[in-house]
């Protein structure tokens, strides 16, 4: 996303798109990759609500919350894309406010990597997890990555 700064990240999360809503894939090389032919698309505030039940100290993945609303909508697998961008979403609409504050920080991709657009790049999730008691590690040498190191022990079960 560009110009975070001039966008009203909280308008954004509560647009009616249509959603929730299912759609029937036909494309074989999705049904094969993802596992059927329902994918259901989740509003942002599907995600905001899911990430504000992980306390202090826990995980959760962008996976697993995928996961978790197509199991809950009776769809085979949640859409990707949508749901990579509605998670930036509820971070900075998060960032914008004052008060009723979502943890997004707790939220990590599906390797345990940090997620780079979220407010203040990798810079503020890091101290907040490392606040949190989580250690952050690197890999790589030109194109470093962030990481919660041993994150699979800290996945909240939903």
């Amino acid at each position: 996303m560009a110009n975070e700064s001039r966008k009203d990240f909280n308008a954004m999360m509560n647009e009616d798109k249509g959603m929730p809503k299912i759609q029937i894939v036909t494309d074989k090389k999705t049904i094969q990759r993802y596992g059927g032919t329902k994918m259901f698309f989740a509003p942002p505030f599907y995600y905001d609500e899911l990430i504000k039940r992980v306390p202090k100290g826990k995980l959760i993945t962008i996976g697993q919350m995928r996961d978790y609303l197509a199991k809950q909508n009776n769809a085979d697998f949640t859409d990707p894309m949508t749901a990579g961008i509605f998670v930036q979403i509820v971070a900075w609409a998060s960032y914008q406010r004052n008060i009723d504050i979502t943890p997004y920080w707790r939220v990590l991709k599906s390797d345990g990597e940090l997620n780079i657009k979220y407010p203040e790049a990798i810079e503020l999730q890091k101290r907040l997890l490392e606040e949190e008691g989580h250690m952050i590690i690197t890999k790589g040498t030109k194109n470093i990555r962030y990481y919660v190191k041993d994150f699979e022990y800290s996945l909240v079960e939903l």
